[in-house]
């Protein structure tokens, strides 16, 4: 990577410019994030998941900038002008807007007022006036005149037309003005058609809106700008006073100290039209792009998070689970999974409204219970979800059967999916959604990468951020919560193995077809004979794999097989297996790993090492915990100001939670309800699922909304 970016990468992340440099190495060579974060620590300097997932951003972003680089410079260059100094000033530039001033005046242009003014041969004579060394602009200008132009004042408007243009195409000009307008720039936001259905459109709170485009929150600026792009919303950038036109004055003048007078004049007039017509709509549109990718970047992060919390929420782990997804008109689909999660009945109950049929449902549950060993229960949170816990509760179930409410969102995306028909051919959706609410229970990570993440109800205007930025956001979000859980080789779906460090769909599913035909993995390094499974790949992803059945119990732990023999040395100098050293905590506790550190291997490494050895393989996921809502309510008109109720974070965005309180309606804990102390970001607070205690502030019947508050409430469970 070129030396400019790896120098910004380093002054805007604070870390040295050798880790910035060694680790943009490391993606240029094809490496991970999970990968490098675990596995390269030294090469790094130890940077985290977060650091190396932004280092890969500014590679990213910085490869698309070099690419557009290298048009520029042909295209100026097939202009033959291109000069050394404009070449350095095109690549040293980090900021693509600086860019695109610099190619502005070599850009092919449509017709515009300055062309035409061109055409009629006028050029010369703005050439003339923008010297401003011109004694009598009009006397010069008639010198122009002709069959195309009748008089002075047409050539003196063409000429400044082109003085306009010019002065909007200079590099120096824009970025000053844009800089300048980004700092003290108001967003000014208004309804596009005064009166028409104003009190019910959605976006009310904006139609008298200002804030200044440097503080405006990303939800904010997302708001305003679909708003806009639906036609509901006028939005505006406006400038207080006239200090753009006085930048530009200055820039301008600066070249002649003592312009004459006539020349002044009508550059002063092309200086405000430039302004007026050309720049600051043109800066306008950079300075909301600019902030919009700043609300993208914020999104995406918050979405991230989201996502990391779901994926890595509480398993109940392999039991034997019955599957409810609730329904009252069309019954409930009932469903029984084995421990691997696998299909093995499933039938449909009729409990509720209208049929009413809750002996035979008691009697069907009861008899499934005890025919199939059921160990926990699972009720998706839908429609009629708490009428089905509470009926499901009143029935006398086996010992030690625990029954979990489970999110359903996402669940209808995937029993339509081309995955499910694969999964579960010859079944309907409404079977394969139940299975999905089991499976999600047992091991959300597993079920849920199965769906696109775009449909779990997670995060904030997703669908109006950048979506490659989003899919880069999240698919690295996906590897990295796989890649810390770690997959179980001879088990995992072949979608589960495609988020594996360097594995992908591909080999994906040539190992799964390798496993069917040839049984087990018996070890890691079988994974060599996997077809087009490669040498780079297996460094990518071995670590990350678990064969718990392996003769080298080293093959169950994050321990990279590039490091097994460093084990093996490590337990033959202190004259046990690698077992025994796995087992005894007395016999690590006599390792002086100091004695282990070399060119290769550091520190961070050998630590990482013998924390693994102490619990290899374990899954680092705490287990599922029982939720249960408060029963004295079922409606938001049971709701009223004052009640402190037990919820669950279903979505956490930049303005607040929202949390599930057991009605179809989630409540919105704003930011400055979150926390007794200031909070900048609600996720320093709260997490996706976790269990909270709120209380109702407001309730608007009309449109839906319950505001709860977080305040003076011991209100954050440390469980989910």
């Amino acid at each position: 990577m070129n030396r400019i970016y790896i120098e910004h990468i380093s002054k805007v992340m604070g870390i040295n410019l050798w880790q910035a440099e060694h680790c943009a190495d490391l993606i240029e060579e094809g490496a991970t994030i999970p990968f490098i974060s675990r596995y390269r620590k030294e090469r790094t300097g130890g940077l985290d998941e977060v650091q190396v997932t932004e280092i890969k951003h500014y590679y990213i972003k910085f490869t698309e900038l070099d690419k557009r680089k290298a048009a520029v410079i042909k295209s100026i260059q097939e202009q033959d002008k291109l000069t050394g100094e404009l070449k350095a000033a095109i690549e040293e530039t980090l900021d693509e807007n600086i860019l695109e001033d610099i190619y502005l005046p070599f850009k092919p242009k449509r017709k515009t007022r300055a062309s035409v003014a061109r055409e009629l041969g006028l050029e010369p004579l703005a050439a003339g006036i923008f010297e401003l060394t011109c004694i009598d602009c009009k006397s010069e200008a008639e010198k122009y005149l002709g069959e195309n132009v009748e008089n002075t004042k047409d050539a003196l408007s063409g000429a400044r037309d082109i003085i306009s243009e010019w002065i909007s195409e200079i590099a120096q000009v824009r970025d000053t003005v844009r800089k300048y307008s980004y700092k003290t720039g108001v967003i000014k936001v208004s309804p596009f058609r005064k009166g028409e259905g104003e009190e019910t459109s959605k976006y009310s709170n904006y139609f008298d809106f200002s804030q200044k485009i440097t503080d405006i929150p990303a939800h904010r600026i997302l708001a305003v700008l679909r708003g806009h792009k639906e036609g509901e919303l006028s939005v505006k950038l406006e400038i207080a006073d006239n200090e753009p036109e006085k930048i530009i004055r200055s820039i301008v003048f600066k070249k002649n100290s003592n312009p004459s007078e006539s020349s002044k004049k009508e550059v002063e007039t092309a200086i405000e039209d430039s302004y007026k017509r050309l720049l600051a709509p043109s800066i306008e549109n950079e300075i909301l792009k600019i902030a919009k990718e700043k609300a993208d970047l914020e999104s995406v992060k918050v979405f991230g998070e989201n996502l990391s919390a779901l994926l890595l929420a509480s398993p109940v782990g392999q039991k034997r689970v019955l599957a409810i997804d609730p329904g009252f008109r069309t019954g409930c689909k009932v469903v029984c999974l084995d421990a691997q999660g696998d299909l093995l009945y499933n039938d449909t109950i009729y409990p509720h409204p209208p049929q009413n049929e809750k002996i035979p449902a008691m009697r069907k549950i009861s008899y499934l219970a005890e025919a199939y060993k059921i160990e926990a229960i699972a009720i998706g949170d839908g429609t009629a979800g708490r009428e089905t816990e509470a009926f499901i509760k009143k029935i006398a179930l086996p010992p030690g059967v625990e029954v979990f409410s489970v999110s359903e969102d996402g669940a209808s995306v995937y029993s339509a999916s081309d995955i499910a028909r694969e999964e579960l051919p010859g079944y309907d959706v409404t079977v394969r959604g139940a299975v999905s609410i089991g499976r999600r229970m047992m091991d959300p990570l597993a079920e849920l990468v199965k769906i696109d993440p775009k449909s779990l109800g997670i995060g904030q205007y997703q669908h109006d951020v950048d979506q490659k930025l989003l899919k880069e956001m999240l698919d690295s979000t996906v590897e990295r919560c796989v890649s810390k859980v770690g997959v179980n080789l001879n088990t995992a779906s072949k979608h589960l193995l495609s988020y594996v460090s360097g594995i992908g769909s591909s080999l994906a599913k040539n190992i799964t077809e390798h496993r069917s035909i040839n049984g087990p993995f018996r070890s890691r390094k079988d994974l060599i004979k996997v077809k087009r499974l490669g040498d780079k790949v297996f460094e990518q992803c071995a670590g990350f794999l678990r064969i718990p059945d392996s003769a080298n119990p080293l093959d169950n732990s994050a321990v990279h097989p590039e490091r097994y023999q460093l084990v093996e040395k490590m337990a033959g100098d202190l004259k046990c297996t690698v077992s025994d050293l796995i087992k005894e905590q007395q016999i690590r506790e006599k390792l002086d790993i100091k004695r282990y550190v070399s060119e290769e291997v550091g520190l961070p490494t050998l630590s990482d090492i013998i924390n693994e050895l102490s619990k290899p393989g374990r899954d680092p996921r705490e287990k599922a915990k029982i939720f249960e809502f408060s029963s004295d309510f079922k409606t938001i008109e049971d709701l009223n100001p004052g009640m402190v109720l037990p919820g669950i974070v279903t979505n956490i965005t930049n303005f607040g939670a929202f949390v599930d309180i057991g009605i179809k309606q989630d409540g919105l804990v704003h930011i400055s309800q979150i926390s007794d102390k200031y909070v900048s970001n609600p996720s320093e607070v709260v997490k996706l699922q976790q269990h909270v205690k709120v209380r109702v502030v407001d309730v608007d019947l009309k449109r839906g909304r319950i505001q709860l508050s977080m305040k003076n409430l011991s209100s954050v469970s440390s469980g989910q």
